[in-house]
């Protein structure tokens, strides 16, 4: 929007309105509050990287095979020489389709007891990665259907967005560096590889297989590098993402603590409340002692209800005058004593019986007051 400001000369000045404008609230400026943070992580909004889990995932899978292949291929070879071998004791009329399966079932139930420690070590190691990065807890909000999800318009945004970019940044390194260890793992190993041919099965597997567990562990150290990046990467984009303008902060304060202002007319109302019920039990007080003229106490002593002089009203400046103000319509004694005043004030609570320690300066200003009236 533009204001145009003609000057002489039949020239046209242009203001730009919308650097005028005011933006509070809309800058996001200020750090997420643990608020905002929560209802993110309820809805499965975090920052972690799904990389973390499948790099360290593949580095104790190889790591595993390095040192433990020796046993899970002989116990493989066992498990088929054995299988072959109650294939090759049954007659044609013992072959049924029931012991058929009853050989596939052995067979897969055996595989799993050799496989299945490496496979309860990958699934700890994939779960804990992804714990470590995030704290653990369940909830079902990203698996609820949302408009977004199947909106061509959002779908196309998100597919130009800054992540898609730096998802395919991070892929093109990935296979340019997969490239790249396989290419100088078998560079050197050409030589070996032409020789596999020559010697026998069991020797060839191991040759490839040693190889191959090689550069897997290789390419996996590489990964979790990126993985790392990767983290750190969507760590801070996580926080930059979860900023919040002034105008959210104060939205928020409102909805969780209430709107200042409402809070400041309760408590306003509460006081006025608290003043009327003050002022009307001055009619009950023997006396009024003042400072003079910044403060007020109203003292009651009924020997048939209290066991000490009782503080009915208190108050200061204006509130000092109205007190003074409603007792002398009630004929009540208003006696100047600054210290007492001051004591009675600041230490006596309302509704509250005075200290023993001022028990005598009371009795004194009590007995003169009574006294007046001819009632001591």
């Amino acid at each position: 929007m533009y204001l145009e400001y003609e000057l002489p000369g039949n020239n046209l000045l242009r203001y730009n309105l919308q650097f005028f404008a005011n933006d509070e609230g809309g800058e996001k400026t200020e750090e997420a509050t643990p608020k905002k943070l929560e209802k993110a992580r309820e809805d499965g909004k975090v920052a972690n990287s799904k990389d973390i889990p499948i790099a360290l995932t593949l580095l104790i899978f190889f790591i595993y095979l390095k040192f433990g292949v020796g046993y899970l291929g002989s116990a493989l070879l066992n498990l088929y020489a054995e299988c072959i071998g109650m294939m090759a004791d049954l007659t044609n009329e013992e072959f049924t389709h029931n012991t058929a399966l009853e050989i596939i079932q052995y067979t897969f139930t055996n595989i799993v007891v050799i496989a299945g420690p490496v496979m309860v070590v990958v699934l700890v190691v994939a779960f804990l990665s992804n714990s470590l990065q995030i704290k653990w807890k369940i909830t079902g909000k990203p698996m609820q259907p949302k408009f977004s999800k199947i909106n061509p318009v959002s779908g196309f945004k998100r597919l130009f967005s800054k992540d898609k970019l730096f998802e395919l940044i991070k892929s093109v390194v990935k296979v340019g560096i997969l490239s790249y260890v396989v290419y100088d793992g078998l560079y050197g190993e050409w030589a070996i590889l032409y020789e596999v041919y020559r010697v026998d099965l069991i020797s060839a597997i191991g040759i490839i297989g040693d190889l191959i567990i090689s550069l897997g562990i290789k390419i996996s150290v590489i990964f979790i590098f990126i993985a790392v990046v990767d983290f750190i990467y969507q760590k801070l984009k996580f926080k930059k993402d979860m900023k919040m303008s002034k105008q959210e902060v104060k939205d928020e304060y409102k909805q969780s603590e209430g709107d200042p202002q409402v809070k400041g007319q309760i408590k306003q109302r509460m006081r006025q409340a608290s003043q009327r019920r003050m002022m009307q039990k001055i009619p009950e007080a023997d006396v009024v002692i003042t400072n003079p003229t910044h403060l007020a106490v109203a003292l009651r002593y009924d020997r048939d209800r209290d066991d000490a002089p009782v503080v009915v009203a208190k108050g200061a400046d204006y509130l000092a005058e109205k007190i003074k103000e409603r007792a002398k319509i009630y004929n009540i004694e208003i006696v100047e004593n600054k210290p007492l005043a001051r004591m009675l004030y600041y230490n006596v609570e309302l509704d509250s019986q005075i200290p023993p320690e001022l028990y005598q300066m009371v009795a004194e200003v009590l007995a003169f007051v009574f006294g007046l009236k001819g009632t001591a």
